[in-house]
């Protein structure tokens, strides 16, 4: 019967994810930033290590309990016990721009749900589903003196940008240990979704006016790739330093692209009429999106029981990236993380608070977007608990990770945005020993 439980539990987990997924046909996101490239990109990072700063190339198991760490494959040697995660991201975030009346914003999602199985004593393999970017925005820049563009001139013209839609990843990861200090780990990952974006530009108070439309959407789907390596030095029987890097190729994916230009009416009521035209209509069945490649390097030191703290660096080549053979005129980005937890006594009774876990983490981010000759820049603080729950059983244990990310991305100069955000994860974590043959004597 409890093998029966597991697997309800298991297509419950599965099913609810697929309906995240396909909620993120919709925009989950509110930016005017998520316009560039492929949506604003989420990092493979579950709950616990976002509280800490967002680093995770170096870490694995971290006071004896295990998690799924997509960041580097490599990780997956340390798994030991049966691992499911699940969890849960909000964000709210408010939008500041010269001259304007701010606008606030929330989106609520399904995060992530991620497996980890042991196949041996030092490999394991993992698989999951997670966003991979969201897009979406709706804006508007007025021009004023349309026509002669003298004082006068009172017809001002209204830009539309309008766009929705996301990428998810379904991954799977293996990575086992050779020897007592290096691992080694690769994982492969289907993208698949739809990004749809338009611009309008419309005359809203001079009548009869033709306005117009360009809409481009991508129907994306294919493969990315991932690899990894971990190296530990032990100093002693509890403190270990890991070495990681990770990376991710620069694959090319599949898009069904479509183009289309076309002008429309809007009555007196202003309420839009149908096309009167398609200037433009074309279809690209078979075009391709080329990745970039991305190297992130870390380091980390833990005292067993005690704390942990690391560091991560990651090198983007978003200059590379091409949609259907059009480069989306992006830079390189760097990003820097630093963070760590610390455990004041994981194995205390009396006192509930001393076993619990605290995150503190930092983030500095060079963003891949140059705006009006800017470049725009991310700041982020990050912090969270993972608190553990009791279990009736020796091998079978619980945590509950609380994280949060509060930050800024953008500058108010140049007649640009800035974009102050609240990011909130919540996931549980269960350990648990599955898929393993018991003898009896």
């Amino acid at each position: 019967m409890t093998k029966q439980i597991r697997f309800l539990i298991i297509l419950f987990l599965f099913t609810a994810t697929a309906l995240g997924v396909k909620a993120q046909s919709t925009a989950t996101t509110s930016s005017p930033y998520s316009r560039y490239g492929l949506g604003d990109i989420n990092p493979m990072l579950l709950p616990q290590n976002t509280a800490m700063g967002g680093i995770g190339v170096a870490t694995n198991t971290i006071n004896g309990f295990f998690s799924v760490n997509p960041l580097n494959p490599a990780s997956n040697a340390n798994i030991g016990l049966t691992v499911i995660d699940i969890g849960l991201y909000g964000k709210f975030n408010t939008l500041e721009k010269t001259g304007q009346t701010s606008q606030n914003n929330a989106n609520f999602r399904l995060s992530h749900i991620a497996f980890g199985i042991p196949v041996s004593k030092r490999s394991a393999v993992t698989f999951g589903l997670m966003p991979y970017s969201e897009l979406g925005y709706s804006y508007r820049q007025i021009t004023p003196n349309f026509g002669t563009g003298s004082a006068a001139d009172t017809n001002a013209v209204n830009y539309l940008y309008d766009g929705n839609g996301g990428l998810s990843r379904f991954y799977l990861g293996y990575g086992f240990g050779i020897g007592k200090h290096l691992s080694i780990g690769a994982s492969a990952s289907y993208i698949f979704g739809n990004l749809k974006e338009s611009q309008s530009t419309e005359v809203p108070t001079l009548p009869g006016t033709l306005n117009s439309r360009i809409e481009e959407s991508n129907s994306i789907k294919g493969f990315n790739y991932d690899f990894g390596i971990q190296y530990g030095i032990d100093f002693s029987e509890k403190k270990r330093l890991t070495i990681g890097y990770s990376a991710s190729a620069n694959t090319k994916l599949n898009t069904t692209n479509s183009y289309i230009v076309s002008s429309y009416y809007r009555n007196a009521n202003g309420d839009e009429a149908v096309a009167t035209d398609s200037l433009i209509n074309t279809q690209q069945p078979s075009a391709k999106i080329q990745l970039p490649m991305i190297n992130r390097f870390g380091i980390a030191f833990q005292n067993q029981g005690k704390y942990l703290i690391g560091a991560d660096y990651t090198m983007s080549n978003w200059s590379k990236l091409t949609v259907a053979g059009v480069n989306k005129d992006l830079k390189d980005s760097r990003t820097f993380n630093i963070g760590g937890q610390f455990t004041p006594n994981i194995n205390s009774l009396s006192n509930y608070f001393a076993a619990v876990d605290y995150r503190l983490g930092f983030v500095y981010d060079q963003t891949y977007l140059k705006v009006n000759n800017t470049d725009i820049k991310r700041y982020a603080a990050t912090f969270g608990v993972g608190l553990p729950l009791r279990s009736n059983t020796t091998s079978t244990f619980y945590k509950v990770n609380i994280g949060a990310e509060v930050g800024k991305r953008g500058t108010l100069v140049n007649s640009l945005v800035k974009e102050n955000y609240i990011n909130v994860h919540l996931s549980f974590t269960l350990n648990d020993k599955w898929f393993q043959k018991y003898r009896f004597d």
